[in-house]
């Protein structure tokens, strides 16, 4: 679609998000976890926001790695690999902000991750923030990738690199820094973001923190290897 009628377009943030809280319930399906769009300065003019988006990742949008991931009927045409977190222990909605040590805390296990985001809009670098948060912020699929092996704590995620390849044409590489400055700086944003809107995280969910290089193009046909160092690795393939 263009855009959503006038009439129930949602003007601000907040609004976004009750839109995308009712359309999420119609979905009737578990929630898995939460994702994170725009943590990076290039991504967020790239979308036209001026901050980091929350959406919701739902049971049915998760394939493990080393699935097959079909592109039918997506338009965004990219693959985003991301540090994902899994919580140990809710992180329920408080009046005072949460610090980064205490939500690091709450996290039990690190997974290399990777996203395939999409969007209901013709337009979506043009959508602006409120529409895509409606829009359950780009979420479409996620490959949850096997736990990190490494003791992932004494590492500093910040200024780790991820290398990233599809087999036979390119190769892409970045840094955890990406991420909002890093994943516990983007885990710290979204367990503050939501406890504003009077939602918690809660534990067993999983939250994918946003992608930590430029997102890679794929299509049908491509098989994607993101190499997370000492952390392991995740891999996909892509058909149409």
């Amino acid at each position: 679609m263009a855009a959503l009628p006038s009439s129930c377009r949602p003007a601000t943030r907040e609004e976004g998000y009750a839109v995308q809280e009712r359309v999420m319930a119609h979905a009737g399906r578990g929630q898995f976890g939460w994702k994170i769009a725009a943590t990076s300065s290039a991504g967020q003019r790239h979308i036209g926001v001026d901050g980091p988006l929350a959406g919701r990742l739902l049971e049915g949008q998760i394939v493990h790695g080393g699935a097959t991931v079909s592109l039918s009927g997506t338009q965004m045409g990219v693959a985003e690999p991301e540090f994902a977190l899994r919580l140990g222990r809710d992180l329920p909605p408080r009046p005072r902000p949460y610090r980064t040590e205490e939500v690091m805390a709450a996290v039990d296990t690190l997974h290399p991750s990777i996203e395939v985001p999409d969007s209901r809009f013709a337009d979506f670098a043009s959508a602006g923030g409120p529409q895509l948060i409606a829009d359950n912020a780009c979420a479409h699929l996620f490959v949850f990738g096997p736990a990190a092996r490494a003791y992932w704590r004494s590492i500093d995620l910040g200024s780790h690199t991820v290398r990233a390849r599809v087999e036979g044409r390119y190769e892409r590489s970045g840094t955890g820094a990406n991420v909002l400055g890093g994943p516990h700086l983007a885990l710290t944003w979204i367990a503050n973001e939501l406890s504003v809107l009077g939602i918690g995280l809660r534990a067993g969910q999983v939250v994918t923190t946003g992608t930590c290089m430029v997102p890679l193009e794929v299509v049908a046909g491509d098989r994607m290897v993101v190499d997370f160092g000492v952390l392991g690795s995740v891999e996909a393939r892509f058909d149409g």
